[in-house]
């Protein structure tokens, strides 16, 4: 983990938040004292393909349309 001061991280943002994007964290510092961690939130973390076509198969076998078809739950919308 890399730390910026706080100038710094007011200068340069746009750059920071590039970093933090591409993964990093980087902890901004007042005097040398850390006052804040630059990180992506947890739900920006990528999902590998497989594992997000096995959960949505997961799903799939949980919840049925009990022999509704999709034409059918259209025209009901429509009401």
């Amino acid at each position: 983990m890399d730390s910026v001061g706080a100038y710094e991280a007011k200068t340069h943002l746009p750059k920071l938040l590039a970093r933090v994007i591409k993964g990093e964290k980087i902890t901004i510092t007042k005097h040398g004292v850390p006052l804040a961690v630059l990180q992506p939130p947890p739900s920006s973390r990528k999902a590998l393909p497989r594992q997000v076509i096995a959960e949505m198969r997961k799903f799939r076998d949980r919840h049925t349309l009990d022999e509704l078809s999709i034409r059918e739950m259209i025209e009901e919308g429509r009401h």
